[in-house]
């Protein structure tokens, strides 16, 4: 006899958050497959503290848990926003790239769009982390998320930055795109 399961409606947090998956080699198809299903969780209501990833044991764990979740979302969109503008990236504009120009402009100019997208997410999850270092919070860490905590506290001391990164990176984008807007195609 076949074994019958049975579907379950994805419409909380947790749930499209558990779809969100790395790949050992990803693709721009597996970057966007993430993207939409982290946005799609960053839109989503949370589920019952019951069925929470973690045990809520009081209004207060409650409340620093969604903080840190919409923290930890927006930091894996940024995340997934660089690796989609490094696949398009081209680091260097060589002489002998001028017959593709064309081309490489295309795909720096979808890496810049990449990376200001991150620059977006950053100030959400700046946002949230503020919210979650709020001093009715300094005795409360939840240590089953003991890696979002982390984060947080990197975000709160500066060393955990995406703005500077992501400003550094459309920099430099954008003037490799002017070599390359520079070139001529019939000397190389």
């Amino acid at each position: 006899m076949p074994y019958r399961s049975s579907a379950y409606l994805v419409k909380y947090k947790e749930d499209f958050y558990r779809l969100y998956h790395v790949h050992y080699q990803q693709y721009p198809d597996d970057c966007m497959e993430n993207i939409y299903w982290l946005e799609k969780a960053v839109q989503a209501d949370f589920a019952n503290p019951l069925y929470a990833d973690i045990k809520i044991t009081s209004e207060k764990q409650w409340e620093k848990y969604r903080y840190l979740y919409q923290m930890h979302l927006n930091l894996k969109l940024i995340e997934q926003h660089l690796r989609l503008g490094r696949i398009y990236d081209k680091q260097v504009a060589y002489f002998y790239d001028a017959p593709w120009k064309d081309e490489y402009i295309r795909d720096l100019e979808k890496a810049i769009s990449c990376y200001r997208a991150g620059l977006y997410y950053w100030q959400e999850a700046e946002l949230w982390a503020e919210k979650a270092n709020a001093p009715s919070f300094n005795f409360l860490h939840l240590t089953e998320l003991h890696f979002w905590e982390d984060e947080r506290e990197r975000i709160k001391t500066g060393e955990l930055n995406y703005d500077r990164m992501l400003r550094r990176e459309i920099t430099r984008v954008e003037n490799v795109k002017a070599r390359f807007e520079q070139m001529d195609s019939y000397r190389y």
